[in-house]
């Protein structure tokens, strides 16, 4: 399961430069393939049924989100209140597990995922005062909020208390459509593919995960006048003011699911990520050279 950790070793320094200069020359400018106006948030309430729209806030270190939302496609807005970054990842708790269940396993040194913990997307990591949303087809269920983020000091936070209790409860309105896309990016092991002009604006990501596990999408923004070398050294050394900005995105999901998300591109550079650690060797997939970046003109 998704453990987001811009604390990776030096080696993600070598994969971070390698594989922005790989991708530096690749802009993507094809047809979009599914036209529509991107789906934003009409509500701050905590949960607003006729829009299906979610907010969380996060802070260090809880969060303030809604104790249940109705199945089907439901938009999840992520405040970032906190000094620190931090994400919502959702996960499905199946086989009758509860939170409790989870605080448990998630004590297990070194145990491989259970599989009745499942990931299923959420609003990935903004900047402090920052925002990003998520939309996902969640069934019913007992789920969980968890952040993982483990900034400053190594410790997921999760231990420090940023995990909640979701219940999805069968919905008895009529549901959500399915967002309109203007971008579609497909992630693989180990790549995002993007369909779809980048250019300076509003866009809806539709963001499908055809590989055989789970993967995430965190869009950052170098500064100007960095590069994926800039970023690469100071995820080694954490020293200084990051040389770019986090934008957040769509956190782990399983394959064969598709998420939503939206952001609003202003001129500049950017990269795709995925920290989601491989099933084999639990490097980071952005070693497996999981990284795109894109220019906005």
């Amino acid at each position: 399961m998704n453990r987001f950790l811009l604390a990776t070793a030096a080696t993600a320094t070598a994969a971070l430069t390698a594989c922005g200069a790989k991708d530096a020359a690749k802009t993507d400018t094809t047809t979009p393939a599914q036209a529509g106006a991107p789906a934003t948030p009409a509500s701050m309430a905590s949960f607003d049924p006729a829009t299906h729209v979610a907010v969380i806030h996060a802070k260090d270190f809880s969060f303030d989100s809604p104790d249940s939302v109705t199945a089907g496609w439901t938009t999840f807005h992520l405040v970032n209140d906190g000094p620190n970054l931090h994400h919502a990842q959702i996960v499905r708790l199946d086989s009758g597990k509860t939170v409790a269940d989870l605080e448990a396993a998630l004590k297990v040194k070194d145990a491989p995922p259970a599989k009745w913990i499942v990931p299923a997307g959420g609003p990935n990591a903004p900047d402090p005062s920052g925002s990003t949303d998520a939309t996902m087809n969640l069934e019913a269920g007992q789920y969980a909020i968890l952040c993982f983020v483990d900034l400053p000091d190594k410790v997921p936070h999760f231990t420090k208390g940023m995990i909640r209790g979701l219940k999805v409860t069968p919905g008895t309105a009529a549901a959500a459509p399915e967002p309109s896309s203007d971008i579609v990016v497909t992630l693989a092991d180990y790549s995002f593919t993007v369909q779809g002009s980048l250019n300076a604006g509003k866009h809806t990501f539709k963001v499908v995960n055809k590989g055989p596990q789970e993967h995430e999408i965190e869009l950052i923004r170098f500064a100007p006048g960095k590069t994926a070398k800039d970023v690469a050294a100071f995820i080694a050394k954490m020293e200084g003011p990051p040389p770019f900005s986090a934008l957040g995105g769509v956190a782990g999901f399983m394959p064969g699911s598709t998420t939503y998300t939206t952001f609003d591109l202003t001129p500049g550079n950017y990269m795709l990520i995925c920290f989601v650690p491989d099933a084999k060797d639990q490097k980071p997939h952005l070693e497996h050279g999981m990284v795109r970046e894109f220019t906005v003109k």
